[in-house]
């Protein structure tokens, strides 16, 4: 990994990013809270967790129920207290991990292990620290590409990690072939 005078991170397919995506109650930047956080490591394996609701967590928009498929009942039900995931997180991550949402991301990330009472042992930052210009101008078209090859439902938040990886690896891999 190396940087350029902008503090621009570039890597190369033999050093790989792990990436993270989170879903939540809604998109209010204030009451939301993270509901899943799913990871896809450098090596592809992914991980996710469903998110037991803090006691303090009460907003819920049924229209961002209808787009990620997830209940509240099944939250209390299934998920995981947020210590419990906020320690499998550093568990199991790198010093930086990245995202394509970073404000959204890094508010339900804050959140989470605000709740947990715990700090990140890692760093997010926005994939677009990974990225020159011309790549940046790649990543929608070979996205939406990624994601209809996957065949994977989007909005949940370890596919959307994986799609993170493989668009990642896809526009890396033929900018380095471009170079050759």
């Amino acid at each position: 990994m190396k940087t350029d005078n902008n503090q621009r991170l570039f890597m190369t397919v033999n050093a790989r990013p792990a990436f993270i995506d989170f879903e939540a109650s809604s998109l209010d930047l204030i009451a939301s809270y993270p509901i899943e956080v799913g990871v896809c490591l450098a090596d592809g394996v992914q991980h996710s967790w469903l998110i037991d609701p803090h006691k303090t967590w009460h907003d819920w928009s049924s229209g961002a129920e209808a787009i990620h498929g997830i209940t509240r009942q099944e939250l209390e039900g299934n998920g995981l207290h947020v210590s419990q995931v906020a320690a499998k997180l550093n568990e199991i991550l790198p010093e930086q991990v990245f995202c394509d949402a970073w404000t959204f991301d890094s508010f339900w990330l804050h959140r989470l292990f605000r709740a947990a009472g715990v700090t990140p042992a890692f760093q997010l930052e926005s994939v677009s620290m990974l990225l020159n210009p011309e790549q940046v101008r790649q990543w929608a078209g070979t996205r939406k590409k990624v994601i209809e090859e996957l065949g994977v439902p989007i909005h949940r938040a370890a596919n959307d990690a994986l799609i993170l990886h493989h668009t990642w690896q896809r526009i890396i891999c033929r900018s380095e072939a471009e170079a050759r």
